[in-house]
């Protein structure tokens, strides 16, 4: 199908977007890689008034180390990411994440800003940014705001996000020595999106875990931290045992989707089988 007709905007630079989306309010849309917000337009579940472009503006796309965090620039693309050597070095589980998000031509295009407004309950990055700690920045006229990601998916296709907010960047703390991280999916092979996405992020010091992370995404209607799993592995050894005690707690308290995909029980099953490999992974 053919979109709706629009109003088209070129921001060139973060000011002119922010002026922009305060001018147009709830009319208007941010467009950057296009890959969530053009197929939604041409099925017009999604018909703005207004669509703001941001690709070009080069200030946001960027990887960086500031301090004890490294900043992801909200325009920077997945392909951007997936080559990144000072991730490779400090936070690999962002390239390796990003190495399995679509195909080439959605690597190249899309933007992990876009990703994350968006908030597809199949998408990768938000278990990844969780599992991580991280912190997105979004700006407005009334100024900054730092989000934790624990605090910025709220809920189907939905986010913390208020009107008139552009996000500028992602912020992901540097984990502590002896973390290790992976993210595992079990992905539709047409679209690569996560049937069940699990992300895992732990700190072994003398054999013991002193700091887990556990995060789902295909799972629920958003992704989600899965605290119990993180509370049965705190402080214990890790082990066989204690992998398979943790294991059996997967999404124990998340509704749990059911689609063409997979019902709600093979869902659970993934869940299950995913983050057992997410864990071997980091113990090994």
């Amino acid at each position: 199908m053919i979109p709706a007709s629009c109003a088209y905007h070129r921001a060139a630079s973060v000011e002119e977007a922010i002026a922009l989306l305060a001018e147009h309010g709830g009319e208007a849309k941010i467009l950057a890689g296009g890959h969530s917000l053009v197929p939604a337009m041409k099925l017009r579940l999604n018909q703005p008034a207004v669509l703001i472009d941001i690709a070009r503006i080069g200030s946001l796309r960027y990887i960086r180390q500031e301090g004890g965090h490294i900043s992801i620039g909200a325009a920077t693309t997945h392909n951007d990411i997936a080559c990144s050597g000072l991730l490779a070095e400090h936070l690999p589980i962002f390239p390796q994440a990003a190495d399995l998000i679509g195909d080439v031509q959605v690597r190249n295009r899309g933007t992990i800003g876009g990703s994350i407004a968006h908030a597809d309950p199949a998408a990768d990055w938000p278990a990844v940014l969780l599992a991580t700690d991280a912190v997105v920045v979004v700006k407005s006229t009334d100024g900054i705001r730092n989000i934790p990601a624990a605090d910025f998916f709220t809920g189907f296709y939905s986010t913390a996000l208020v009107e008139g907010e552009l996000i500028t960047e992602v912020q992901i703390p540097l984990p502590p020595a002896g973390t290790r991280a992976t993210y595992q999916k079990f992905m539709q092979p047409a679209s690569r999106f996560a049937i069940v996405g699990c992300a895992v992020a732990l700190t072994s010091n003398g054999g013991n875990c002193s700091h887990v992370r556990v995060a789902f995404t295909g799972v629920g209607d958003t992704a989600f931290r899965d605290y119990d799993v993180e509370q049965a592995l705190q402080g214990k050894v890790l082990s066989a045992d204690s992998v398979s005690a943790a294991v059996q707690l997967a999404a124990k308290d998340a509704v749990i989707l059911g689609d063409h995909y997979a019902t709600e029980t093979y869902r659970g099953h993934l869940a299950r089988v995913f983050l057992k490999r997410a864990l071997q992974q980091v113990i090994a």
